[in-house]
């Protein structure tokens, strides 16, 4: 053990002695001092004129047609489990309604018995609505995260292209408010930049499809990673 481990330590030795061998020999010779250089004078900010946008981004991304594809496409997913929680609700609102109509004679046993079986579909009832509703939003905030990336691309273009100096998002939210206070109209290009990304994209409309009262609805469908930031284009 003691000669396998002096072994290698020889030979690490060795390898380090010739690293340093042939590094001597490749290094280039010394040369004489100069000066240092001067250090390069720092860039001088500019005044530009400005030419503000806005944008709706995150309204934009569902707007554009690949976004209203991907809203319908979540939403036919979800038919199956909406038509059996819609099944559960009538069950539910039936039974509550006979036992309200329910003769005088009816016994406390079964009165209770019936009140138990009501409560326990309601509560199953509850638990499928809400899995369902995350689910969906979670699909929803999926969606909208990867077709974010791409409508970003065509918005920094856009900007960039028409010759703006700074992009304001007003999308708003729930947990957010709009940075901007009051801006001229014009100066909007949501509109352009969902008209830009559908030609990029060649994604034709989709059709429309009739809404649905209780479809599980995305409360807030926005990625829990933060939005593409709205920045100047370079200069």
């Amino acid at each position: 053990m003691n000669r396998t481990l002096a072994l290698v330590s020889a030979l690490g030795a060795g390898l380090f002695t010739a690293a340093v061998s042939v590094q001597a020999q490749t290094a280039p010779a010394a040369t004489p001092a100069t000066a240092p250089a001067a250090a390069p004078a720092p860039v001088q900010p500019q005044a530009v004129p400005a030419k503000i946008a806005l944008i709706a981004f995150e309204q934009s991304v569902f707007a554009t047609n690949e976004g209203q594809k991907a809203v319908q496409d979540v939403q036919k997913k979800y038919e199956p489990k909406k038509t059996q929680i819609d099944g559960l609700a009538q069950e539910v609102d039936s039974l509550k309604k006979q036992l309200q109509s329910a003769p005088a004679t009816l016994t406390d046993e079964e009165r209770a018995s019936r009140l138990k079986n009501i409560d326990t579909k309601e509560k199953q009832l509850n638990r499928d609505a809400e899995d369902a509703t995350a689910a969906y939003n979670a699909d929803l905030q999926e969606a909208y995260g990867k077709l974010a990336q791409k409508v970003n691309v065509t918005m920094r273009k856009y900007v960039a292209d028409n010759g703006f100096t700074l992009l304001l998002d007003v999308s708003g939210g729930q947990q957010s408010a709009s940075p901007v206070l009051w801006a001229v109209p014009q100066t909007d290009v949501t509109e352009a930049v969902i008209n830009a990304y559908n030609v990029a994209s060649g994604v034709a409309p989709p059709p429309p499809s009739a809404p649905s009262a209780s479809r599980p609805r995305a409360t807030n469908p926005r990625p829990a990673a933060p939005k593409p930031a709205a920045t100047a284009p370079k200069q």
